[in-house]
Parts: structure tokens; sequence; C-alpha cells
């Protein structure tokens, strides 16, 4: 809860590697120097105390906040920040990288209404931005510009809230400044990737301009793996930047939640916040949007030349393994027209050898003088052996299943 004159500073780092122990032990470095009992754990959230002076810090999935809290009201608006009141030293050794920073102030609205050039002073002369929040009951004004102390400062006058919606409010505040700068984290990021991508989409439209052209299997294979190339290249950038972009995302959503968390009411002649941070924001966010659409577009691209390439492979393979099994077809009939001659030559070779054996037989009964014609019975062994061999031959051939 925060009460009337309360200052609150909130820095908001990048971790870059730092540990939370790291953090930890900065912050016991803290108190021994300010001699007040270090932190009792190391749990992502710590709460210090010393004496009217608060410091609390939250470790977060991509930074931590340390925000200072100082219940004593200050003579003038951020004549005296409540970061300024922690050793400098201290400070300037915070583990990570700052990426917000900001003053928060709550003093009492006026009696008479006030007007943006006697607010204009406690902010080095910048154009400001003011409305009225929740039901009117308090008054906001910022400039969303970096100061002479390179911090945002945002000033609340307090009508009628109480300390509990004071606390919600100031809350909401600290989150829209930590929350946008985050988000315009992933904005460079699509700035330096929009020429790759322009290069692939033209290298693409040249892959798809060269498929009309394809000339036998070999340029089919040549623009499939550049396709494969260009892949690889896509996939490897929506896994280094997918994370970032998502996250801008996620912290856009929560600007908008928590710009409708104020309920603002504009005061004539003045921006909102409702009005002032979309402007700024969306274009970023567009842009960040833009770069993921165009990425996914060029995955369906690619898959869809790809599977187009693919499929004219496949039907130049189907047509050379039909020529293939023409020509083996071929070769199949010749050779089974060569076994049949080979068969038919067995068949004379084999009934040649049994004449032989059935003459022998002859001859030697002839000269045991138990046959009278040898010659003869040659000549009728002739017809009766070749019958012998082909019917063998045939039945051989069934049983090989020919």
């Amino acid at each position: 809860m925060l009460s009337q004159g309360t200052r609150v500073s909130q820095l908001a780092l990048l971790h870059e590697g730092q540990t939370r122990e790291a953090e930890v032990q900065h912050l016991t470095q803290l108190c021994l120097h300010l001699g007040f009992p270090p932190p009792a754990n190391s749990q992502a959230c710590q709460h210090l105390h010393f004496g009217q002076l608060e410091l609390r810090w939250e470790r977060h999935t991509e930074f931590s906040t340390y925000t200072v809290i100082h219940a004593e009201a200050a003579a003038a608006p951020f004549l005296v920040p409540a970061l300024s009141l922690l050793p400098s030293a201290w400070l300037a050794q915070l583990p990570g990288k700052i990426i917000s920073g900001v003053h928060i102030e709550i003093h009492a609205l006026p009696t008479r209404a006030p007007d943006a050039d006697s607010v204009r002073k406690h902010f080095d002369g910048h154009r400001l931005i003011s409305s009225w929040v929740i039901d009117r009951k308090a008054r906001l004004w910022t400039a969303f510009r970096l100061h002479n102390d390179s911090m945002g400062r945002i000033l609340i006058q307090n009508g009628s809230l109480n300390p509990c919606q004071l606390g919600r409010l100031v809350r909401r505040l600290l989150e829209l400044e930590t929350y946008r700068m985050m988000l315009l984290l992933a904005f460079p990021l699509a700035r330096q990737m929009a020429p790759a991508l322009t290069s692939m989409d033209e290298q693409l439209a040249t892959i798809t301009a060269e498929i009309n052209a394809i000339r036998d299997l070999g340029d089919e294979r040549l623009l499939l793996s550049a396709l494969s190339t260009l892949a690889a290249e896509i996939e490897h950038l929506r896994s280094q930047t997918n994370f970032r972009f998502s996250a801008a995302r996620a912290y856009y959503e929560l600007i908008q939640n928590r710009l409708a968390g104020l309920r603002e009411q504009e005061e004539s002649g003045l921006q909102t916040f409702s009005e002032f941070l979309p402007r700024r924001l969306t274009p970023a966010f567009r842009t960040c949007e833009a770069t993921v659409s165009q990425l996914d577009d060029l995955a369906r691209r690619i898959d869809r030349a790809s599977e187009l390439l693919r499929t004219r492979i496949d039907l130049t393979l189907e047509a050379q393994n039909q020529e293939l099994l023409h020509a083996m077809n071929q070769r199949s009939q010749i050779q089974l027209k060569l076994q049949q001659a080979v068969e038919g030559l067995s068949v004379v070779a084999i009934s040649y050898y049994l004449v032989g054996l059935v003459k022998y037989a002859a001859e030697s009964l002839h000269e045991m003088q138990l046959l009278a014609h040898p010659a003869l019975i040659t000549g009728l062994s002739v017809p009766v052996c070749v019958a012998l061999v082909w019917r063998g031959m045939r039945q051989l051939r069934r049983g090989l299943g020919q």
C-alpha cells in the first residue's frame, strides 16, 4: 500500500547471463553496506526494509526489477528521487543490462485544476501526456522521455484514491514502462531480418520460375537441394527469433490490459496514455508480426515448391521404372527363347549320348552272339531316346514351376 507523498523508482535489467544467486549476493552487499540483515533466502522475490526506505527485487523470466520506495514526501516532484537514496557505487554495479528506469511520485491533487504549463517544469520542459484515471480520482502526468538523469518520470496527483488503489495504480504504471521497453526489443531484430527475408523471397521466386524449365532429373535434384538449403535457413531464423517475437506479442497484450485497467478520461488538449502508447508501439509490434508472417509464408511456399518438385521427381522415377521394367521384360523374353533353344539342344545332346550307350550295348550283345543286327537296334532306339529325353525335360520344367 502506498500513501500520499510516496516516491517510487524502478530499474529493470535484462539478465544477460546473470544468475539469481549473483543478484541475491549483490543485495546482500547492499544490506551489509547499510548495516541491515541480509536476505534470509535466495528466492526470486525479496522485500528489504531500510527504515523508511524499502527495496523490492523481483526476478522474472527475462529481466529483474529493483523497485525503491520512500514514504517521505519531497518538497517538489522529482527533486530527490527514491533511487538517489541508494549508494551510487552499488547502483553502478547492478548485475545485468538496464532496459528501463522510471521515477514515480505521488502528490496531492491541487484544489485548483492543474494545467500543463505549471507541471511541465517538472519534466524538463518536454511535451506532456496526461489523463484522469479511475473515475477521475487521480491525474497522471508524464512525457515518456528520458530526462537529465536518464530516467523516465510519472507524476500522480491523487484526489481520492485509497492506499490500496494507489498501490495498484503504481504497479500498473511500472509494468507499462517495463513491458513497453521489453516489447521494443523485438523491433530491431525485425528490421535486421528484413534484408535477409527479401533476399530469400527473391531466391524462392527464382527457384519457382526455374521449375518450368526443368530438363531432366539432374535439374530437379539441383532445385530440390536449393529449396532444402533455403528451408534450413528459414528454420534457423525461426528458431533464433521465435521466443523474441512470441514474447513481444505477450508484452503487447499485457500493455493493452494495463491500459484498460487505468480507465482513462482525457483532458482537453492533451494525449492520454491509451492514445500515446499504441501510436508508438503498434507500428513496431505490427512490423514484428509482419516479419513472423513473412517467415511463415516463406516456409509454406517452400513446402509447396518442394512438394511440387518431389512429385515431378516421383513421376520421372516412375517413368524410368516403367522403361526399366519394359527392358527387363524384353530381356526375359529373349532369355526364354534362349532357354528353349538350349533345352532343344540339350534334348539332342542327351539323346545322342543315350543312343551311343544303346549302340555300345547292342554291339556288345552282337559280339556275344546274342543279337544279330546291332545297327538296327541302334537306329530303332533313336526316336525312343529322343521321346524319353523330351518327356523327362518337360516333367522337370513342370516340377520347377515354369
